[in-house]
């Protein structure tokens, strides 16, 4: 796991762990806030406020740490950003003007657009959207079927003499189909037939249980199917799909939003003329 420390040096990672420690020391005499200042560098304060939304954006690996570890992890890496960000303040280029803009613009949007997808997921909303999906859908018949796929009808035609003669189905799918199924015989689950190629499905609508198709072309070669079994699917149960009904409505929310809030918007576009190739020169960054 990377070291947050790395980058300063060994000397400077033993002063800022002594400072970080210092800083802890005081805030223990308060209940800290997002505003409790744990260090400052050269008089500008970092805040706790500050150390977690750090936190909030590293890979998620680092949350395994024990919490005094990350907390001076994090804490190191603060320092370090405080004290290279004083400098880079007086360098900073038009390029750079720029690039924080564009963070600020993309940073606002987005938070704006958790929101409203926060906003979105209610009990309310999420058995409302529940009852137009599931509850009042139309029962849809279901296959249980599996298959064998090989490259040739050649060998499909074989294959299909040899099942005729009595040859177990899920053997000769083990050793002879090429796809990820063989290993489990060929089963290929229940399915809807909306769900496979053409003519696969059609090749299964036709069938009765127990049946063996003659060979089936499909773009991904040709298939031997037979069909385990059939059933009309039952609406499955609200906590079985809660998450997926949450990501729709809040996925539609965002959209929602973008439309409206652009809608809204006094937008003047000024493009027209402007050669679309110019977009790949960064030298206009530094003029």
């Amino acid at each position: 796991m990377p070291n947050l420390t790395n980058l300063l040096g060994t000397a400077a990672v033993v002063v800022a762990i002594a400072t970080g420690a210092h800083a802890q020391d005081d805030a223990k005499t308060q209940a800290p806030t997002a505003d409790t200042v744990v260090a400052t560098v050269n008089g500008t304060d970092i805040t706790l406020g500050q150390m977690q939304v750090a936190l909030s954006g590293l890979p998620p690996q680092y949350a395994q740490l024990d919490d005094e570890t990350l907390f001076k992890g994090v804490l190191d890496q603060m320092i370090q950003q405080t004290a290279l960000s004083e400098i880079g303040e007086g360098r900073k280029t038009k390029r750079d003007d720029i690039a924080l803009e564009v963070q600020r613009r993309a940073y606002l949007a987005g938070s704006y657009l958790e929101y409203a997808a926060k906003e979105a997921v209610t009990d309310e909303a999420v058995q409302k959207a529940y009852d137009e999906t599931y509850a009042s859908a139309d029962p849809v018949k279901e296959y249980h079927a599996a298959h064998i796929i090989v490259p040739t009808e050649e060998k499909a035609k074989e294959l299909k003499t040899e099942l005729d003669d009595g040859a177990d189905f899920a053997k000769l799918a083990k050793d002879n189909s090429q796809d990820g199924a063989a290993e489990n015989g060929g089963d290929l689950g229940w399915f809807a037939l909306d769900a496979m190629v053409e003519p696969f499905g059609e090749a299964v609508a036709k069938m009765e249980d127990g049946d063996i198709s003659d060979p089936v072309q499909t773009n991904y070669g040709w298939h031997l199917i037979k069909l385990e079994g059939t059933r009309m699917s039952e609406a499955p149960a609200l906590e079985d799909v809660r998450a997926e009904l949450e990501n729709k409505l809040q996925t539609q929310a965002m959209q929602d939003r973008v439309t409206s809030t652009v809608d809204e918007a006094d937008v003047e576009r000024m493009d027209d003329g402007i050669d679309p190739a110019v977009l790949k020169d960064e030298s206009l960054l530094d003029q």
